[in-house]
Protein backbone atom coordinates (compact mmCIF):
# COMPACT_ATOMS: atom_id res chain seq x y z
CA UNK A 1 0.00 0.00 0.00
CA UNK A 2 2.85 2.38 0.79
CA UNK A 3 4.33 1.91 -2.66
CA UNK A 4 0.97 2.77 -4.29
CA UNK A 5 0.83 6.11 -2.40
CA UNK A 6 4.43 6.80 -3.33
CA UNK A 7 3.71 5.98 -6.97
CA UNK A 8 0.67 8.32 -7.01
CA UNK A 9 2.72 11.11 -5.46
CA UNK A 10 5.37 10.72 -8.14
CA UNK A 11 2.68 10.76 -10.87
CA UNK A 12 1.13 13.97 -9.48
CA UNK A 13 4.53 15.67 -9.24
CA UNK A 14 5.48 14.55 -12.77
CA UNK A 15 2.13 15.78 -14.15
CA UNK A 16 2.56 19.14 -12.43
CA UNK A 17 6.09 19.50 -13.81
CA UNK A 18 4.91 18.72 -17.36
CA UNK A 19 2.05 21.23 -17.02
CA UNK A 20 4.49 23.88 -15.76
CA UNK A 21 6.87 23.30 -18.69
CA UNK A 22 3.99 23.53 -21.18
CA UNK A 23 2.76 26.77 -19.58
CA UNK A 24 6.24 28.34 -19.71
CA UNK A 25 6.66 27.37 -23.38
CA UNK A 26 3.26 28.83 -24.31
CA UNK A 27 3.95 32.08 -22.43
CA UNK A 28 7.37 32.39 -24.09
CA UNK A 29 5.86 31.80 -27.52
CA UNK A 30 3.16 34.39 -26.86
CA UNK A 31 5.70 37.04 -25.85
CA UNK A 32 8.12 36.34 -28.71
CA UNK A 33 6.29 38.66 -31.12
CA UNK A 34 5.70 41.34 -28.50
CA UNK A 35 9.30 41.78 -27.40
CA UNK A 36 11.07 44.50 -29.38
CA UNK A 37 14.70 44.86 -28.46
CA UNK A 38 16.24 48.34 -28.43
CA UNK A 39 19.53 48.92 -30.22
CA UNK A 40 21.70 51.94 -30.85
CA UNK A 41 23.32 52.60 -34.25
CA UNK A 42 26.67 51.46 -32.80
CA UNK A 43 25.18 48.15 -31.68
CA UNK A 44 23.60 47.60 -35.11
CA UNK A 45 26.90 48.30 -36.90
CA UNK A 46 28.83 45.94 -34.59
CA UNK A 47 26.40 43.01 -34.92
CA UNK A 48 23.84 43.38 -37.68
CA UNK A 49 20.53 41.69 -36.80
CA UNK A 50 18.81 39.18 -39.08
CA UNK A 51 16.74 40.81 -41.87
CA UNK A 52 13.47 39.47 -40.42
CA UNK A 53 14.16 40.61 -36.82
CA UNK A 54 11.82 43.42 -35.74
CA UNK A 55 13.51 45.79 -33.25
CA UNK A 56 13.78 49.41 -32.11
CA UNK A 57 16.56 51.71 -33.32
CA UNK A 58 17.10 54.90 -31.35
CA UNK A 59 19.26 58.00 -31.51
CA UNK A 60 19.23 61.54 -32.83
CA UNK A 61 17.91 62.53 -36.23
CA UNK A 62 20.97 63.86 -38.08
CA UNK A 63 20.75 67.52 -39.10
CA UNK A 64 20.02 67.96 -42.80
CA UNK A 65 19.17 64.29 -43.33
CA UNK A 66 15.37 64.35 -43.75
CA UNK A 67 14.40 63.80 -47.40
CA UNK A 68 10.68 63.75 -48.22
CA UNK A 69 9.36 60.98 -50.43
CA UNK A 70 6.00 60.18 -51.96
CA UNK A 71 3.00 60.39 -49.64
CA UNK A 72 3.98 59.93 -45.99
CA UNK A 73 7.25 58.14 -46.82
CA UNK A 74 10.57 59.87 -46.14
CA UNK A 75 14.22 59.11 -45.48
CA UNK A 76 16.50 60.31 -42.69
CA UNK A 77 19.58 59.26 -40.71
CA UNK A 78 19.68 58.17 -37.05
CA UNK A 79 22.98 58.70 -35.25
CA UNK A 80 24.35 58.17 -31.77
CA UNK A 81 27.30 60.46 -32.42
CA UNK A 82 29.58 57.58 -33.41
CA UNK A 83 27.67 55.68 -36.13
CA UNK A 84 24.99 56.75 -38.60
CA UNK A 85 22.24 54.44 -39.90
CA UNK A 86 20.12 55.45 -42.92
CA UNK A 87 16.39 55.02 -42.29
CA UNK A 88 13.46 54.78 -44.67
CA UNK A 89 10.08 55.39 -43.07
CA UNK A 90 7.49 53.22 -44.77
CA UNK A 91 4.71 53.43 -42.17
CA UNK A 92 1.16 54.44 -42.94
CA UNK A 93 0.95 57.26 -40.40
CA UNK A 94 2.07 60.81 -41.15
CA UNK A 95 5.29 62.12 -39.62
CA UNK A 96 4.88 62.91 -35.91
CA UNK A 97 4.52 66.67 -35.26
CA UNK A 98 7.55 66.87 -32.94
CA UNK A 99 9.78 64.70 -35.15
CA UNK A 100 12.65 66.81 -36.45
CA UNK A 101 16.34 67.14 -37.08
CA UNK A 102 18.55 67.06 -34.01
CA UNK A 103 15.75 65.47 -31.97
CA UNK A 104 15.73 62.10 -30.24
CA UNK A 105 13.62 59.39 -31.83
CA UNK A 106 13.00 55.66 -31.75
CA UNK A 107 12.12 53.86 -34.98
CA UNK A 108 10.57 50.39 -35.01
CA UNK A 109 11.27 48.13 -37.96
CA UNK A 110 13.84 45.94 -39.70
CA UNK A 111 17.49 46.37 -40.73
CA UNK A 112 17.93 45.10 -44.29
CA UNK A 113 20.76 45.61 -46.77
CA UNK A 114 22.47 48.33 -44.70
CA UNK A 115 19.29 50.35 -44.28
CA UNK A 116 16.68 50.46 -41.52
CA UNK A 117 13.07 50.15 -42.74
CA UNK A 118 10.90 51.87 -40.14
CA UNK A 119 7.25 51.00 -39.79
CA UNK A 120 6.61 53.22 -36.77
CA UNK A 121 8.27 56.34 -35.32
CA UNK A 122 8.25 57.51 -31.73
CA UNK A 123 9.14 61.14 -31.17
CA UNK A 124 9.36 63.26 -28.05
CA UNK A 125 6.06 64.50 -26.69
CA UNK A 126 7.29 67.87 -25.45
CA UNK A 127 10.29 70.15 -25.88
CA UNK A 128 12.41 68.63 -23.11
CA UNK A 129 11.59 64.92 -23.36
CA UNK A 130 13.95 62.37 -24.87
CA UNK A 131 13.45 58.58 -24.60
CA UNK A 132 15.50 57.04 -21.76
CA UNK A 133 17.15 54.55 -24.12
CA UNK A 134 18.29 57.33 -26.45
CA UNK A 135 19.71 59.36 -23.53
CA UNK A 136 21.70 56.33 -22.32
CA UNK A 137 23.03 55.67 -25.82
CA UNK A 138 24.08 59.29 -26.30
CA UNK A 139 25.75 59.39 -22.87
CA UNK A 140 27.82 56.32 -23.81
CA UNK A 141 29.13 58.07 -26.92
CA UNK A 142 29.64 61.40 -25.14
CA UNK A 143 27.15 63.30 -27.30
CA UNK A 144 24.38 63.89 -24.72
CA UNK A 145 24.06 67.31 -23.13
CA UNK A 146 21.74 68.02 -20.22
CA UNK A 147 18.75 70.22 -21.17
CA UNK A 148 19.46 73.87 -20.61
CA UNK A 149 23.25 73.31 -20.71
Amino acid sequence: MKSLKKQRRIQVIASAAVALVIAVVLIGYGFSDGINLYRSPTQVSEAAPEPDEFFQLGGLVKDGSIVNGAGVAFDFVITDGAVEIPVTYVGGDPRPDLFGEGQGTIAKGWYRDGRFEARELLAKHDETYMPREVVETLKETGVYQEPGA
